[in-house]
């Protein structure tokens, strides 16, 4: 058996990062940035108002009250074209250009309008109210950076930059099979010893929220054909992920049916709990994950590998699972020699720290379990016993989509 940091470590470097494709802005959000995005222009392009108001010259209103001539107005797109002299100022509006000559901008709440003359009663300073050209961002400045994930907000400000259309890495595309005998959709007739599947589900949805497209390719049965003929449908996948025949006693299964169509096994079983019996290969130049057909196994294994697999063929800045640390809720014994991956709720005590308490049954069929994890408790191989109160880590497990 490897170690699981280990294991990740060979998984990702031996995956390729996914070529850009272009993509409108309307089709950006979720996905990740191929290139750097410099801005196409200068935020605001001139100086502008940032109140309803009047354009005047700070000397001009220094002593108050101040009687000034109103020469015109500016609303926000149509510029006043004279310019503002001693004396004078101009009627404007929020996002309006600031007229030429003028220094300042008077908010309308402190003047009085009486006809053409406008009188100001509160003085103000050169700049006042004033957003100057260059104020959010320049012509050339980048603003966002491959690998960056794209949120609403960072499609709004590719916006404000001009740029219509983003760089970004191809969604890698994931075949999904699974095998037994005894699985069978939800929906359909059950047997007695038949039991439905969740791990296509499940793994479809971690796939999706982690910037991928699933492909499903369906149920084999326990025989060479099945799996074989199924997984032929992996051709043109970026990578395929099977469930189930990957224990001991069975492991041979995939291996046999996979082996004639190109299988080359990198490693099989990962000192962990659960998760242990855990296929890497390639089949031909198809990398290829096989996980447990526990549907918990098979969600952990999710998180630690496929996560991170997808993270890196979408070239994302970050890829490895991340740590956080919390208060143990719970006592805990020592470790065996596999590292521990157990499900746990989160909360905050009195004073507002994190306190992650394990449920007390780690069975890893329990799914129920799984689903109402906030996170996972990492321990590590042949770790001391642990009492309440004491900092352990943790990866927090989310479900929402990339980019939200």
């Amino acid at each position: 058996m490897i170690l699981v940091a280990e294991a990740r470590k060979r998984i990702l470097a031996d995956l390729a990062v996914m070529p850009a494709e272009q993509v409108g802005l309307n089709e950006a959000l979720g996905r990740v940035l191929a290139e750097d995005v410099a801005s196409r222009r200068t935020q605001p392009p001139q100086a502008v108002s940032a109140m309803d108001g009047y354009a005047v010259r700070a000397a001009d209103v220094a002593s108050v009250p101040a009687r000034l001539n109103v020469i015109g107005a500016a609303p926000a797109g149509t510029p006043f074209e004279g310019s503002v002299s001693e004396g004078t100022a101009v009627r404007i509006f929020t996002g309006a250009a600031l007229p030429t000559g003028a220094d300042a901008i008077v908010i309308q709440e402190d003047t009085e309008r009486d006809g053409d003359t406008v009188i100001v009663n509160d003085s103000v300073s050169t700049g006042h109210y004033v957003r100057p050209a260059g104020l959010d961002f320049h012509t050339g400045e980048v603003l966002l950076e491959a690998g960056r994930v794209l949120n609403a907000r960072d499609v709004g400000l590719a916006a404000a930059m001009n740029v219509a259309w983003l760089r970004v890495r191809r969604q890698p595309r994931v075949a999904l099979l699974a095998t037994g005998d005894e699985v069978v959709l939800p929906g359909e007739d059950l047997g007695p010893s038949d039991i439905v599947s969740s791990n296509t589900f499940a793994l479809d949805g971690l796939v999706r929220a982690s910037g991928g497209v699933p492909i499903t390719l369906g149920i084999a049965a326990d025989d060479v054909a099945s799996i074989r003929a199924l997984a032929d449908g992996a051709r043109g996948a970026d990578i395929l992920v099977t469930t189930g025949g990957a224990s001991v006693g069975e492991h041979d299964l995939v291996q046999t049916a996979l082996g004639d169509v190109g299988l080359r096994v990198d490693f099989w079983q990962i000192a962990m709990r659960p998760g242990k019996p855990l296929i890497f290969g390639r089949i031909g130049e198809t990398p290829m994950l096989g996980f447990p057909g526990n549907p918990v196994s098979s969600m952990v294994c999710g998180e630690l590998f496929l996560k991170p697999a997808l993270a890196t063929m979408l070239g994302m800045a970050e890829v490895e699972p991340q740590l956080d640390t919390a208060i143990l809720g719970v006592d805990l014994g020592e470790n065996d020699r596999r590292e521990d991956y157990l499900r746990a709720t989160l909360a905050r005590d009195g004073d507002g720290n994190r306190v992650a308490t394990p449920f007390p049954v780690q069975d890893s069929s329990n799914f129920n379990r799984l689903a109402q994890a906030d996170c996972l408790v990492v321990r590590a191989p042949h770790a001391a016993p642990a009492k309440a109160g004491e900092l352990i880590s943790y990866i927090a497990l989310g479900g929402g989509l990339i980019g939200a």
